[in-house]
């Protein structure tokens, strides 16, 4: 059975509605001499025909007639002032038809595609025979080598070039040795401005280091709130 489809017969154009959408889109066609009335009359002839009437049909419908009640109200009253919900109802019929549109363009790119009829080459089923390149009969040299050259160049395009990273080891040796060099001076010295411009990792590190000394008692440290700056200063000389 042939699917039905509907096609709108008016004075000034006649074709599917989804063309009548794209002409209105690109300001071919007025909306102001379309009489919508005429559209929905046709459509409802046309629900007649059918034994019976289609919800899909029916939404699309809805769908398209909605659109040109959109464009009809902006081509008519350009002035008019709209709600919020209003702006973003005319937003996202907008969307709406842009998005149908990429959708068409890239329905036609397959078509062109699919009519072009790139040679296909099969090959028959080896049963119990060693998993080695069976070329299938009728594959010359050059298609094969012209195919693989293809496909290389698509690979190389699609992947990312890969990056070299270098990755800085940081130990809790170094960042000892680093706060014991610190605090030889006797001065006091603010965690903050030590981790200053380091990296998260580095200031993990020294934050262990610095409860390391702390616990070994080989440097003093001291915070006067909760969440404030920690100070560092070199103990004092047991009596």
């Amino acid at each position: 059975m042939m699917e039905a489809r509907y096609e709108l017969k008016l004075g000034e154009f006649s074709g599917p509605m989804d063309k009548l959408l794209e002409l209105i889109e690109e300001q071919k066609l007025e909306i102001t001499e379309i009489s919508l009335a005429q559209v929905t009359a046709d459509f409802l002839a046309y629900t007649k025909t059918l034994e019976n009437v289609e919800r899909g049909v029916l939404a699309d419908f809805l769908v398209v007639a909605a659109r040109l009640l959109l464009i009809k109200s902006r081509a008519l009253l350009p002035n008019l002032e709209l709600t919020e919900e209003e702006r973003e109802d005319v937003k996202d019929l907008e969307t709406r038809l842009r998005l149908y549109k990429e959708f068409k363009e890239g329905a036609r790119e397959l078509e062109k595609l699919w009519a072009k009829r790139k040679p296909m080459f099969s090959r028959p089923l080896f049963m119990d025979r060693p998993v080695v390149f069976y070329p299938p009969p009728g594959l010359a040299l050059e298609k094969l080598v012209f195919a693989l050259d293809k496909l290389a160049k698509t690979l190389k395009e699609a992947l990312p070039e890969a990056q070299t990273v270098r990755r800085v080891i940081i130990t809790l040796e170094e960042k000892i040795a680093e706060l014991g060099r610190r605090i030889t001076t006797g001065m006091r010295e603010s965690f903050k401005n030590i981790a200053v411009n380091r990296s998260r990792e580095e200031i993990i590190v020294l934050f262990l280091a610095l409860l390391h000394l702390a616990k070994d008692r080989l440097l003093h440290i001291d915070q006067s709130d909760h969440f404030s700056d920690i100070m560092i200063s070199k103990p004092e000389a047991s009596s």
